[in-house]
């Protein structure tokens, strides 16, 4: 871990080689791993994702301290309205619309046009995402205003409370007006687009993205959008860590009374965390329909939060570097288990002893509370000097041992 060393305000020569050095990795690392199966850079995708969402949990949970059991629930917000914007499903909305209130619905109908109501609405992902951003953030918002003045337990109670309202939500939301075709979820939406170029790939092509005259397999085309939109995010978060929010954020989280008594709007900085935090996990779940091209009820169940809780907690709370390692961890180590297990057994004892999935479930289970047992504070705490003064001017003076009067 001293190999990678981020601290670019302590030791910049050190920092920036480090992340060269891991740049240029990730970006070779699909060609590499496209040898042995699209299924491995498949899995790294799903990784980015889940990076994505853990670093927008970390603005609640890192920075605010503000446990969050329901962050789940702003991931199926972006990923619903991408699947109603972006896919025949607004067709099966006016249709119920026009069952249920007839006048209401061929006035939308006469609005929007026959093709709408035949096909659907199908908007450029790129219009959708920050659409999705502004919606998970007012949810977020919607959220945090009724639990201000809760902490710790009833506050996890709280949000883990609408997470599961979300997802019944969307669960039943299917009559009398048809917005998330109920627990048969939401199918057929449109592949991400960049310069009329779908990284699904164009039919005929055996799912490979052609440009110019180079192709390259769909998984390796969304490796390299979702890498991109996290180093997005890893950027926008460091910066907002040490901007004069993030500082306010991390006052709250170390005494709330002492913040509120140093001049700090509390109600505003805890909305603003819950807001930002919820906009990630919109994008991600705007991303992860696109990549999907289905979503369901059953992809955002209450384990899913608290899978991406346990990713900022083991990698290190707070601290960006932790959390993408804790990501990485709890996100592809699990499904490369699902691949290597069985092929294991089978080599060792000629048999299949434990099922993958069990065994998989066991391994994830024991390594969660072995890491918190020997290493409580994560995999990779955050640094000491990180919140403490670090120039001689923020030092007090010492004390020349005069009184004055």
């Amino acid at each position: 871990m001293a190999l990678l060393n981020f601290d670019v305000q302590h030791k910049p020569r050190q920092a920036y080689a480090s992340m060269a050095v891991v740049l240029i990795g990730l970006l070779i690392f699909p060609f590499v791993a496209a040898q042995y199966g699209n299924s491995w850079v498949r899995i790294i995708d799903m990784a980015l994702l889940y990076i994505m969402l853990a670093l927008g949990l970390n603005i609640v949970v890192g920075f605010a301290g503000l446990l969050d059991l329901g962050y789940i629930a702003f991931f199926a917000v972006g990923a619903y309205l991408t699947g109603l914007l972006a896919s025949p499903q607004f067709a099966a909305l006016l249709e119920s619309v026009v069952n249920q209130y007839p006048v209401f619905g061929e006035a939308l109908v006469a609005l929007m046009g026959p093709e709408i109501r035949d096909n659907g609405i199908h908007l450029s992902v790129w219009l959708i995402v920050p659409l999705a951003a502004a919606v998970a953030g007012f949810f977020g918002a919607l959220l945090g205003a009724p639990t201000l003045k809760l902490r710790g337990d009833y506050l996890a109670i709280v949000t883990l409370g609408f997470g599961e309202i979300i997802r019944i939500f969307m669960n039943n939301l299917n009559e009398p007006i048809n917005f998330t075709n109920g627990p048969q979820g939401i199918n057929l939406i449109d592949p991400i687009r960049i310069f009329g170029v779908s990284l699904a790939g164009e039919p005929g092509s055996r799912a490979n993205v052609i440009l110019g005259g180079y192709s390259m397999p769909s998984v390796n085309a969304y490796y390299f959008l979702f890498l991109f939109l996290c180093i997005a995010i890893v950027f926008v978060t460091a910066r907002l860590q040490h901007s004069r929010l993030g500082r306010a954020w991390v006052a709250i989280r170390e005494d709330e009374i002492a913040a509120k008594a140093m001049g700090i709007n509390t109600r505003n900085v805890k909305l603003l965390a819950f807001t930002m935090g919820a906009s990630f996990g919109g994008v991600a779940g705007a991303m992860f329909a696109s990549f999907q091209g289905f979503v369901s009820p059953e992809s955002f169940a209450l384990t899913e939060s608290i899978a991406v809780l346990a990713m900022v907690v083991l990698g290190g709370i707070g601290h960006i570097p932790g959390v993408i390692m804790g990501g990485v961890l709890l996100a592809a180590l699990p499904e490369v288990l699902r691949h290597v297990v069985e092929p294991a057994q089978q080599m060792l004892f000629g048999k299949v002893l434990i099922e993958a999935e069990v065994l998989r479930q066991l391994l994830y289970g024991l390594a969660m509370v072995l890491i918190m047992l020997n290493r409580p504070a994560g995999l990779w705490p955050a640094p000491m000097h990180e919140d403490r003064p670090d120039s001689d001017t923020d030092k007090p003076e010492p004390s020349s041992g005069v009184i004055a009067a």
